[in-house]
C-alpha cells in the first residue's frame, strides 16, 4: 500500500502495492488547508486505513487482479468479513471435475475394492489415494453396489414367485383331510343343497353368485364374507365350480360348515355335460400346447435379459407366467351362460375377494343392454393399480392388435363382476374369444402374455357397463402402500396379484381384513395349523 501526495499538494492518493486500483483520492483546493480540514481528514484516514490494509492484504491472496470492480472485491472478501469461509466451494467444484472426468474411464481389471465405507477410509489413509485414485475407486464401488443390487432384487422376485405359484402346506393339509372326510363320513357327503331347495338353483328370484376356485379356504372366506355382509342372506345362492381333484373336499367344507339361510352348490368341472372338447377345443389346445406349457412352466429367467429389464417389468412378466392362466377353471367364466341357462342374472366373483359391504343393490343397476358390470382400471387415486389402458395388456407393434386396438382405451377388472346373461346370449362374444385365442396361439403368444383377462378386453368390447369404483378396491396383492382407508370402505376389496393373504408373502397389515373370516375356531383348520 502507497500513500502518494501531489507535487503541487492539490490531491493525496492512497493505492495498492500491486498498482491494481487507487483505493482512495482526495482532491485538496489551492488555497490553503486549514487545521481544521486537515484534522478531519487525518482522522478519516486513520479510521480507514486498517480495513483499507485488511482488503489489500486478502485480495492479493485470493488473486483479485481478476477483479475490475469494488463489487467484485466485495463478493470475494464479504464471506471472511462475515466469518464465513466458501473454500468448500471451489474443492467441491474441483470434485466435480475430477467425478467428470473419471465417469468416461474404464475400471482396471482386478481392481480390489473396499467393502465398506470404513474400508474405503482405510485404505485412503494406507495408500495415499489422490483425488482422482479415490473418485476412481467410489465409482467401482457404486456400480458393483447397483449390480449387486439387481441381482438381490431380481432373486427375491423369482423367489416371491415361486411362493405365490405354491400351495401352502396348511391348504393342502386341508384338502388331503377333507377329502378323507368325504369317502369316511356319510354326512360329508350329503347332497348340496337339500333336495327341497334344488328348484331354488334356477329361481331368479334370487341373487345368483358363482365362484370358480380349487382354493377350498379361499372359497370359504369370499362366501363367509358375502352372506355376513348381506342384508338378506336368505336371498343368496352361491354356485361353486371346482375342479374333479378338489371336488370332494369342496364339498365336504361346505356339506360340514353350513352357512344358513344361504344356499350352496357345489360341482365339478367333470359334473357338467356341456363341457366337452367339442365345446371347447381353444381351452384344450391352449393347455396342450408346447410353447404355452413351457412358457408357463418352464425356466423363467432363460432367455431374459436382465440388465435391460426393471424390476417392475420382470415382475409383471413373472406375474403372467402363472399357471393358474392356462387352468380351465380360470376360463370358465366365459361359458357361463352356457353352464347356467336357466339364470338371467348372476354376479361372478374371483376366490382372492373379500365382500364388506351389502351386494344386493348390483341385481337393481340397469346395465342398460350391455352384459358385463364391471369397474374400470384406468382412472383412481391410486396411480399404481387404477392405471392400466390397453396398452398394459397386449403387444401394439403386432399388426393385428394395432389394428383392432386402442392403446389408450382404459381397461376393466375381473374379480367383481355383475353379467345379464339374456343380454350375453345375444352375442359372439365367445366365439370372439376363442377366435383371439387361436390367433395368439398361432403367434406364439406375441400377442398378450398375461392369462384371461387379454382376450375378455376384446371379447366384451362394446358389452361392458362401468360401475362405481367404490364397489369393487383391487391391487391388495400387490401394493403394499394401499390406503387402509379406502380398504374400509369398499364393498369388495380384491388381493389380486402375487401376495395373497392365505401366502406368507402376504403383506401383514392388509391380512386381517381376510382373516377375520376364517373360521380359526374349526377342527381342520386348527389340525392343519393354517396361518398359526
Amino acid at each position: 500500500m502507497q500513500l502518494h501526495i501531489s507535487p503541487s499538494m492539490r490531491s493525496i492518493t492512497i493505492s495498492s502495492s500491486n498498482e491494481f486500483i487507487d483505493l482512495m483520492k482526495i482532491k485538496v483546493a489551492a488555497r490553503h488547508i486549514s487545521y481544521r480540514t486537515l484534522f478531519h481528514t487525518i482522522l478519516i484516514l486513520a479510521f480507514l486505513l486498517p480495513f483499507v490494509f485488511i482488503l489489500t492484504a486478502v485480495g492479493t491472496l485470493e488473486g483479485v487482479k481478476k477483479c475490475s470492480s469494488i463489487d467484485c472485491l466485495g463478493r470475494r472478501i464479504g464471506p471472511r468479513l462475515l466469518g464465513r469461509v466458501d473454500d468448500s466451494e471451489r474443492l467441491a467444484r474441483d470434485f466435480y471435475k475430477i467425478l467428470n472426468e473419471v465417469s468416461t474411464q474404464e475400471i482396471p481389471d482386478g481392481l480390489k475394492l473396499p467393502n465398506s465405507y470404513s474400508q474405503l477410509v482405510s485404505d485412503m489413509k494406507n495408500n495415499h489415494y489422490d483425488a482422482k485414485t479415490f473418485a476412481l475407486v467410489l465409482r467401482a464401488m457404486m456400480e458393483k453396489f447397483e449390480r449387486d443390487m439387481r441381482e438381490l432384487k431380481f432373486a427375491e422376485l423369482m423367489n416371491k414367485h415361486f411362493a405365490a405359484s405354491s400351495i401352502p402346506k396348511g391348504i393342502h393339509c386341508l384338502s388331503l383331510r377333507l377329502t378323507d372326510e368325504y369317502s369316511s363320513n356319510a354326512h360329508a357327503r350329503r347332497q348340496l343343497p337339500s333336495p327341497e331347495f334344488l328348484p331354488v338353483l334356477s329361481d331368479n328370484t334370487y341373487h345368483h353368485f358363482i365362484l370358480s376356485t380349487d382354493n377350498i379356504l379361499a372359497a370359504s372366506v369370499v362366501v363367509s364374507s358375502t352372506v355376513q355382509s348381506s342384508s338378506k342372506p336368505e336371498k343368496i345362492v352361491f354356485h361353486i365350480i371346482t375342479d374333479k381333484k378338489t371336488y370332494a373336499g369342496m364339498h365336504s367344507w361346505f356339506a360340514l360348515n353350513s352357512v344358513a339361510p344361504a344356499i350352496v352348490e357345489v360341482k365339478g368341472v367333470h359334473q357338467f355335460d356341456w363341457l366337452t372338447r367339442e365345446n371347447v377345443p381353444v381351452l384344450e389346445a391352449v393347455e396342450s400346447h408346447n410353447d404355452v406349457r413351457n412358457y408357463y412352466h418352464g425356466n423363467h429367467v432363460a432367455g431374459a435379459n436382465l440388465t435391460e429389464t426393471t424390476p417392475r417389468t420382470f415382475a409383471s412378466k413373472l406375474q403372467s407366467r402363472s399357471p393358474k392362466y392356462i387352468s380351465l377353471l380360470n376360463h370358465l367364466r366365459i361359458y357361463i351362460p352356457e353352464l347356467f341357462p336357466n339364470l338371467d342374472k348372476v354376479v361372478f366373483l374371483d376366490d382372492d375377494i373379500v365382500v364388506q359391504g351389502d351386494l344386493s343393490p348390483l341385481w337393481d343397476i340397469d346395465l342398460g343392454g350391455k352384459v358385463n358390470g364391471a369397474v374400470e382400471t384406468c382412472r383412481g387415486e391410486d396411480e399404481w393399480v387404477m392405471s392400466k389402458r390397453l396398452r398394459n395388456y397386449f403387444n401394439f407393434s403386432h399388426p393385428l392388435i394395432s389394428k383392432h386396438l386402442d392403446p389408450e382405451e382404459c381397461a376393466w377388472a375381473y374379480g367383481m363382476n355383475v353379467f345379464d346373461l339374456q343380454a350375453w346370449r345375444k352375442t359372439n362374444i365367445r366365439e370372439t374369444y376363442h377366435s383371439w385365442l387361436r390367433e395368439n396361439l398361432k403367434s406364439n403368444l406375441t400377442m398378450w402374455k398375461l392369462g384371461t383377462l387379454p382376450p375378455a378386453l376384446i371379447a366384451f368390447k362394446g358389452h361392458v357397463h362401468i360401475i362405481d369404483s367404490s364397489w369393487h378396491m383391487l391391487g391388495l396383492g400387490y401394493q403394499s402402500m394401499t390406503n387402509i382407508g379406502n380398504v374400509k370402505k369398499a364393498a369388495v376389496i380384491h388381493y389380486n396379484g402375487q401376495s395373497k393373504p392365505w401366502l406368507e408373502i402376504g403383506f401383514e397389515h392388509l391380512r386381517p381384513f381376510w382373516t377375520k373370516y376364517v373360521n380359526y375356531s374349526n377342527d381342520f383348520i386348527k389340525n392343519c395349523h393354517i396361518l398359526e
